[in-house]
Order: C-alpha cells, then structure tokens, then sequence
C-alpha cells in the first residue's frame, strides 16, 4: 500500500491521540500579559491612550485563556500535569486583570499617575517579562526555565518594597499640611477632608498594584512547579 486509508488514520488517532501543543497556548498568553504590562508603564508615565491598548489587551488575553481552556477539556492527553496547565492559565489571566483594573481604579478616583505607581509598573513588567522567557522554554530545554522562575518572585518581594517605600512616603504629615496651605477649598475642613481623601485613594492604588505582586509570584511558581516536573 502506497499510504494509509482515512479509516486507518481515523483508527489510529483514535489510539494515539494527538497532544496539543500547550506550550504554544500559554506562550501565547504570555506574549499578552507582558505587552499590557509595558503598556501600564507607558501609562503611568504619561501615556493616557494606552489605557485603551490594555483594555483591549485583556479582551484578546480572555479569547486566549477561553480557548486554552476549551483544548484542555477536550484533550486526552497533556504533556504536563493537566492541574498545571489549568493553574498556568488562570494564573496569567488574572495578570492581565490585574493590568485593567489597575487603569479603571484610576479613572474611578480620578487619580493620576505618580513615580511610585511607575515604580511598581516597570517591576511588574520585568516579572512577566521573566515569566514569559520562563514559559518559552518549557518545550525545548524547561531546566533553563527555573532561572526566570526566581526572577519573577525576586519581582514580587521587589513591588513589595516599592509598595512600602510608596506607603513610607504618603504618611509623612509634613507634604500634606503644604498640601492643605496650597489647597483653593475655602474652609479648613474642605481642605483637610480632600487631602485625607486622597491619602487613602493613592493607599488603594498602591494596595493594588501590590497584589497584582503576588498574582505575578503565583504564576512564576506554577512555572517552578511545572520545570519541576519535566525537567
């Protein structure tokens, strides 16, 4: 026979089933999370149309993970745990979120960018930068991955110091009591009551970009948990 039938191809597939390529998948989850991240910097030094690239980022993150998802419940095999996989694209979706709400809070508060929230936006970015060259190596040479694994929870203990620094900062009674001499409220109160206003909606903000820290850290040890695995 010059080649196999339809019937035996079918018969075949039906005993080795292909295994999709997850690797491609969380790849390309990757690749969305890190350029909303370096749009988040680019907004919070100044670039306010980038609050629209990040928006439509998450919409196209969310296409990504729904279909990574609906290969993972109709696959039979995997080539790594299937718990993993599912933790892997949760976990860098919830990134993403992270990098949306981070915009909307702003706009809810009315709140502009400050070096502090730069800060902590250009070290998120270098975590999913990291988590990205991390990922992209599990298919050909995964042991090389757990170098970016702890590169993207050094990031998180990293955000955890600008978050506090920021903190540090904003309690300082002395910036503030200028504040409220400069304010244009005419009563002492209306100055007061809008400068502790806004105290508390930049502790939100900085709170905030702390935790999207820890959802970074999250991913970067399901990366660890996976090199561990098939490496």
């Amino acid at each position: 026979m010059s080649g196999s039938s339809p019937m035996a191809a079918k018969l075949l597939a039906n005993v080795y089933p292909r295994v999709p390529d997850f690797y491609s998948l969380i790849n390309e989850q990757c690749n969305v999370v890190s350029e909303a991240m370096e749009a988040l910097v680019e907004f919070m030094g100044g670039d306010a149309s980038k609050a629209d690239t990040i928006a439509a980022l998450e919409k196209k993150g969310d296409e990504v993970k729904n279909h990574s998802m609906y290969v993972l419940n109709k696959s039979f095999a995997t080539p790594m745990d299937r718990e993993d996989i599912y933790r892997a694209i949760t976990s860098i979706d919830t990134i993403l979120h992270y990098a949306n709400t981070t915009i909307q809070e702003m706009g809810y508060f009315k709140l502009a960018p400050d070096q502090y929230m730069m800060d902590m936006a250009r070290i998120l970015s270098e975590g999913t930068d990291a988590l990205k060259l991390g990922f992209a190596k599990l298919g050909s040479n995964p042991a090389m991955a757990e170098d970016d694994a702890l590169a993207v929870r050094k990031s998180e203990r990293n955000v955890e110091k600008a978050y506090r620094k920021a903190l540090t900062i904003l309690f300082q009674p002395d910036q503030h009591v200028m504040h409220i001499q400069q304010s244009k409220e005419s009563s002492m109160e209306g100055r007061v009551m809008g400068r502790v206003t806004e105290i508390f909606k930049r502790r939100e903000l900085y709170r905030h970009l702390s935790n999207a820290g820890d959802q970074v850290a999250k991913a970067g040890a399901v990366l660890h948990d996976i090199v561990v695995q098939v490496s």
